[in-house]
């Protein structure tokens, strides 16, 4: 039976929820070289490495040192960064991976390796049995050079549930730091990354890390389940960039985190970075801001109806969840359509240093949205309506 299909929801009495207390593992680094724009220099990965430790991240994780010449020097140089940040690289759960990345001087160590029957079948081509083996193996030799291990099952949504918590008691035995649940293929809902957290909880004591793909527009929403059950750490990609359609990004999570944890958050990350940070990468990728992105798109503060005009000038909080003042960002009133009203337009009279009652507002206002009827209007066209009817007076 796989997890997908899985009714199995344990009555856990003592689930602690860690909505207060998560981590970020930001793999903007690892998982975003996948990315099909990505292409990151050395000294852009430095940047990249040093933005997200301004911004707060708990760990960055690296591109897998055997990848590459390439990624292995990359990988030693960003460890001698001295960033705030602890350093992991991303690894197969392979001996010969492990040797390699236990001397680039990596903080810990993430172990993969499918578990589900497509990968077992068609990836890597062995029985849970070797799995076991392996995955004892290398944790007991990344243990012993002192470093943090997580052991990961890949495509666990479709993998058999007792093979996976099998896996998972076996690791937390020998005293693995974080054991990983990944949504490789972004087929999970919200419901069933909760039932299996708290599945997992029941069965180990070490930490939980997750790991969700955004194919079917869940990811966000499956990292706060998984938050919400017990799991203790969600890895990010800035923009959620990664493999297809990406990962959780960043700022979409700090966007859903500061309305259940504000304290916490506003606490630990430094918000303000966050548009520079996405810029950064934006620029790195080759592509463009999405208008709708969490906190950072173009219209994310903006209001056009008037009636939302009206109410976001005496009390922002009537339309808005976030602060925009969070994230050093400001909101903007878009009066120059047909939309608008009469308060939008009278806080731009005001704003204009400009004299008149709310009658005469409410006249000027009407003026403009029958122009708005006609054609599109900008700030100019508004700013003109209005400077004429006040000379006319």
């Amino acid at each position: 039976m796989s997890v997908l299909s899985n009714p199995y929801s344990p009555n856990v009495a003592d689930l602690v929820s860690n909505v207060n207390k998560f981590q970020i593992i930001e793999s903007t680094l690892r998982e975003g070289e996948q990315f099909a724009n990505a292409f990151f220099s050395t000294e852009k990965k430095i940047e990249i490495a040093k933005a997200l430790d301004d911004f707060g991240v708990d760990y960055i994780e690296l591109t897998s040192p055997v990848a590459s010449e390439q990624s292995r020097r990359d990988c030693e140089a960003i460890c001698k960064l001295g960033l705030k940040a602890k350093i992991l690289t991303h690894i197969r759960c392979h001996m010969d991976d492990a040797k390699v990345a236990v001397e680039t001087g990596v903080d810990g160590v993430d172990v993969v390796i499918g578990t589900s029957k497509f990968l077992r079948q068609y990836s890597h081509g062995k029985d849970m049995n070797y799995i076991a083996k392996s995955a004892i193996e290398v944790i007991e030799f990344v243990k012993s050079k002192g470093l943090e291990i997580r052991f990961s099952s890949e495509d666990s949504f479709r993998s058999d549930i007792v093979d996976l918590l099998n896996i998972y008691k076996t690791v937390d035995k020998i005293g693995v730091d974080r054991v990983g649940i990944a949504d490789t293929v972004g087929c999970a809902n919200p419901r069933q990354v909760y039932d299996l957290v708290r599945s997992l909880k029941s069965v180990v004591s070490c930490d939980i890390e997750c790991h969700f793909h955004d194919d079917t527009g869940c990811a966000i929403g499956n990292a706060y389940s998984a938050l919400e059950g017990g799991a203790k750490l969600i890895d990010t990609c800035v923009l959620g960039i990664g493999e297809r359609n990406g990962i959780v990004p960043l700022g979409g999570l700090m966007a859903r985190m500061i309305v259940s944890a504000p304290e916490y958050v506003k606490s630990k990350y430094n918000l303000k970075k966050l548009r520079d940070l996405e810029t950064l990468v934006a620029e790195a990728v080759e592509v463009n801001l999405p208008f709708n992105n969490p906190i950072t798109g173009f219209c994310a503060f903006t209001h056009k109806a008037g009636i939302h005009a009206k109410a976001i000038l005496a009390n922002p909080s009537t339309y808005e969840i976030l602060n925009p003042a969070d994230f050093g960002i400001t909101r903007y009133i878009h009066f120059a359509n047909k939309l608008t009203g009469w308060n939008a337009i009278k806080s731009r009279v005001e704003q204009l240093n400009l004299q008149l009652t709310d009658d005469q507002v409410k006249e000027v206002t009407q003026k403009i949205k029958q122009m708005g009827d006609i054609r599109p209007l900008g700030i100019d066209d508004v700013d003109s309506v209005i400077k004429d009817y006040h000379s006319a007076l």
